[in-house]
């Protein structure tokens, strides 16, 4: 864990678009029985620019994460690959490949839900997008809505393991 300082405080808007990302990972649960992870990305004057939620499973494609893909639709939508002014929101650190992909494309902003102990790249394992070697520093919000991503993260694992779901008072 490096000192670059985050915070765990959100705005309306934050709060906002973290639901949103929260019924996205929902969705990947529900539809294609992916890992409970979803992201928006959310342009510097409040519009949706492009949404996601984990499709690598059934995509069979190991970068189709929830970040990525909404990185990749906002793409589009902008007709560059150059996310300028841009927040991220997801309900999982992001990992070293998305947090990359975050200093790549110039956002400017994260915020995440849950933590990742194992794999994360925001602070947690690594803190990638804070690395004073790159040209490019991404702020950084984590905890938001904490609880309600990692729950979701955790009975998702333990349903495929049969074991007894969690309720908000387990955690």
């Amino acid at each position: 864990m490096t000192d670059k300082p985050t915070s765990t405080a959100g705005s309306d808007t934050d709060l906002h678009w973290m639901q949103h990302a929260l019924a996205l990972a929902d969705r990947a649960q529900r539809e294609f029985d992916e890992i409970p992870v979803g992201a928006v990305l959310v342009g510097a004057d409040g519009a949706l620019l492009g949404e996601g939620w984990n499709l690598n499973i059934a995509s069979h494609d190991p970068s189709a994460h929830a970040e990525i893909v909404a990185m990749r639709e906002a793409g589009k939508q902008l007709g560059n690959h150059r996310l300028i002014g841009s927040t991220l929101y997801v309900t999982l650190e992001p990992c070293a490949m998305c947090a990359m992909a975050l200093v790549h494309a110039r956002v400017a902003r994260l915020v995440f839900a849950a933590g990742d102990p194992k794999t994360g790249a925001c602070g947690s394992v690594f803190d990638l997008v804070g690395d004073p070697r790159h040209n490019h520093r991404v702020e950084v919000v984590s905890g938001l809505l904490a609880q309600q991503a990692s729950l979701r993260l955790t009975n998702y694992f333990r349903a495929k393991r049969g074991r007894p779901l969690l309720t908000p008072d387990d955690l």
